[in-house]
C-alpha cells in the first residue's frame, strides 16, 4: 500500500502552491498517495498583530476556502485535489481574480456545480473550516504557515512538518531525493527548524 502523506493549504499562498505541485511530483516517482485538506491564513492570523496590508491580502482567502469547503461537504473530500488544481492554475499560473467569476469558472473546469461559488459569502462554512484548520495544525503549531504535511516517519511514527518552501517546483527525481530528504530529517527526534533566508519569489511555472 502506497504511504498516504496529507497536505493542508490555504489556497492563496503561492509557497502551498508550488509545495502541493512537488507532491503530486513525488507521487510519480515514490509510493505515496497525497490528500489534499484545507487551511486558512485568515484563522490562522485573525489575532495575531500584523501589518493591515497584509491582512486585506488574505481577506481573498475567506471566498476561496469557503467554497473549497463547501464543495468537500457536497462531494467528498476526494474533491479537493481537483478543484485545488483549478482554482490554483487560474489563481497562480493565470493571475486571475479571486473572485466569485473565477471560482464559478474553475468548479467548472472540474465538472462541479458552478453556483457553488456563490458559497464564497457564506460564513456558515467558518465552522467546518476552523475545523480542518485545526485538525492541519495542532502537531506543528501556530508559528508556522502553510503548507503543512502530515506522514508516517521512516520508523512509522507519524510526523508533521511546515513546507517545504521551494521554488520552483522539483520534478522528476529530484522531486523525490527532496522527498527523501525531508522525511528523513523531519523525523528525527528533536529536531525543529532548518532555514535560510529567501532570495527569489516564488515562481509557479508548472512542470513540464
Amino acid at each position: 500500500m502506497p504511504t498516504t502523506v496529507d497536505m493542508w493549504f490555504d489556497p492563496l499562498c503561492p509557497w502551498a502552491w508550488i509545495t502541493s505541485r512537488w507532491l503530486l511530483e513525488v507521487e510519480r516517482v515514490r509510493d505515496v498517495e497525497v490528500r489534499f485538506h484545507v487551511m486558512s491564513l485568515n484563522v490562522l492570523n485573525e489575532h495575531k498583530d500584523i501589518p493591515d496590508a497584509y491582512r486585506e491580502r488574505l481577506a481573498a482567502g475567506w471566498g476561496l476556502t469557503r467554497v473549497l469547503i463547501a464543495a468537500e461537504q457536497r462531494y467528498g473530500s476526494g474533491v479537493l485535489r481537483d478543484l485545488y488544481t483549478a482554482i490554483g492554475t487560474r489563481v497562480h499560473v493565470h493571475k486571475e481574480e479571486r473572485d466569485q467569476a473565477m471560482l464559478a469558472a474553475a468548479l467548472a473546469d472540474v465538472g462541479l456545480d458552478s453556483a457553488l461559488a456563490a458559497e464564497a459569502t457564506n460564513a456558515e462554512h467558518d465552522g467546518r473550516l476552523r475545523e480542518s484548520h485545526a485538525v492541519g495544525m495542532a502537531p506543528v503549531g501556530d508559528d508556522v504557515g502553510t503548507p503543512v504535511i502530515h506522514v508516517p516517519g521512516v520508523d512509522g511514527r507519524p510526523v508533521a512538518f511546515f513546507g517545504p518552501v521551494v521554488t520552483p517546483t522539483p520534478s522528476g527525481e529530484e522531486a523525490g531525493r527532496l522527498w527523501d530528504g525531508v522525511l528523513l530529517v523531519a523525523g528525527t527526534e528533536g529536531f525543529f527548524e532548518l532555514k535560510r533566508s529567501r532570495d527569489r519569489s516564488p515562481d509557479t511555472t508548472p512542470v513540464s
